[in-house]
């Protein structure tokens, strides 16, 4: 049995951060996927690279925590500025999220006209920005120390937002933008859909601002893929891929981990496993209980992937929003990732395209295999149409590879069927998982524990769980 100072099981983007940042220690990063990176990964098929997910990368900026971790841990990535953020196209009329405000709001008033729409995107931005100013982002449990803290970061927060944290996302909205259109708020809702895995009618003012405002960010592409990200952050770490954990087992203060290559003895173990799944790895009966007590988060992704033989020029980020909800699909939009034209690995022989929307779970999971395989082809197609309608300067011709995944095909890959955890609203606060669990050296990190979506969110919870370490 092999002996290891820390286990991280995963390699998505948390176990990646926090591997990362403890490489110089007797650390283990396993990984199920020979591709790293999870849900940002980046794979090869049928000759040609596609990354698993949408390719925005923010966060990248002074003050804010992935800089922090990046720069700690020496990595200065390939990136490529988008300067529209995203374009979202609803009804052929068009909005381009842009980092500058002014810019922005023209070109929205242009299309959702409302004479309130500088309070309310400026109050968005605003909130935001102080956010990302706070000192004392933390939260953890199970200890009078990380209590302690949990209540310092709490405090921080009423002393900066007061009683706006008590207000409703979807309050806020009727409240300053009293009658908007039914196209406007699917302009909103959509975009959430996209960073916070909801819509507002879920949300607090907080999460809300939080959500709107990345695009007044700077965001980036990945030149290489997303999947190049993590791998350079793991080049210095001691990673086994295409090794999977089947069982761990405390022992004594340690822990027994089984895979299906090896055994090991780990003094520490950080899951990088969604906090719904995780009872399935343990032996212990209070550490399964432990896990069970969190519900598993249903919404997934349907996502199909094109390779285009194209000469036109297109941005990074498209959201279609569409009148009706895609089939066997929980959305009416649709998010469209390009490829860089000048990415010689993933635009070889034409660009890389990434088409993702939401769907549930368990909808895939009862299904025969003759209905999986004919409702899979038919939201694939549904969704290829689509973008044609909206690309009308595409012909389908040019479409030389495509094909989709479920929640299945993660499953199968990336050992997860959905896509991002709970969003965090005023109800759930209190029930939120944190990097630390009630037993002694076992951790957890990624996108389904505080604070949730995206890289600034699992970047977050990789930085408490460092000063945790």
């Amino acid at each position: 049995m092999k002996k290891v100072e820390i286990a991280v099981i995963g390699g998505g983007i948390g176990g990646a951060m926090i591997a990362s940042l403890n490489q110089k220690k007797d650390l283990i990063l396993f990984e199920k996927d020979k591709n790293l990176g999870g849900c940002a990964s980046t794979f090869k098929r049928f000759g040609e690279f596609f990354n698993t997910g949408a390719t925005t990368f923010v966060g990248y900026e002074e003050n804010h925590v992935i800089k922090k971790i990046f720069d700690e841990v020496g990595l200065k990535p390939e990136l490529i500025e988008s300067h529209v953020a995203i374009r979202t196209i609803q009804n052929k009329k068009i909005v381009d999220r842009v980092e500058n405000f002014e810019e922005f709001l023209s070109n929205l008033n242009s299309v959702y006209y409302h004479e309130n729409n500088r309070i309310f995107w400026k109050t968005i931005k605003e909130i935001d920005e102080k956010f990302w100013k706070l000192k004392n982002i933390y939260f953890s449990k199970y200890s009078f120390k990380a209590y302690a803290k949990t209540a310092l970061f709490i405090v921080e927060l009423f002393k900066e937002f007061g009683f706006l944290l008590f207000k409703t996302a979807d309050g806020y909205i009727n409240e300053v933008l009293p009658n908007i259109s039914k196209e406007y708020k699917a302009f909103i809702d959509s975009q959430l859909l996209i960073t916070l895995q909801t819509t507002s009618k879920d949300l607090s003012l907080l999460a809300l601002s939080l959500g709107l405002s990345y695009p007044f960010h700077k965001v980036y592409y990945s030149n290489g893929g997303m999947g190049k990200i993590v791998e350079d952050l793991l080049k210095e770490v001691n990673v086994s891929n295409k090794e999977e954990i089947i069982s761990i087992e405390r022992f004594e203060d340690k822990y027994k981990i089984i895979s299906t290559k090896d055994e090991y003895l780990a003094s520490k173990v950080i899951l990088n496993s969604t906090i719904f799944e995780g009872s399935k790895l343990f032996l212990d009966e209070d550490i399964k209980k432990y896990y069970e007590k969190f519900s598993f988060n249903d919404q997934s992704a349907f996502v199909v992937y094109l390779k285009l033989n194209s000469k036109e020029n297109f941005l990074h980020h498209y959201q279609i929003i569409l009148k009706e909800n895609i089939p066997n699909c929980i959305s009416n939009s649709f998010f469209v990732s390009f490829s860089d034209i000048n990415d010689e690995k993933l635009s070889h022989n034409g660009y890389s395209i990434t088409i993702s929307s939401h769907s549930k779970a368990i909808f895939w999971e009862g299904l025969t295999k003759e209905e999986y395989e004919n409702k899979k082809e038919e939201t694939k197609d549904f969704i290829i149409n689509e973008f044609l309608k909206n690309f009308d300067f595409v012909k389908k011709e040019e479409i030389t590879v495509s094909f989709a995944a479920t929640s299945k095909t993660f499953n199968r890959y990336i050992n997860r069927t959905n896509c991002g955890g709970k969003a965090i609203t005023l109800k759930n606060i209190l029930e939120l998982p944190s990097c630390n669990t009630p037993f002694k050296n076992l951790y957890n990190v990624g996108d389904t524990i505080f604070a949730g979506q995206g890289w600034p969110g699992v970047a977050i919870g990789a930085d408490i769980l460092n000063k945790m370490l």
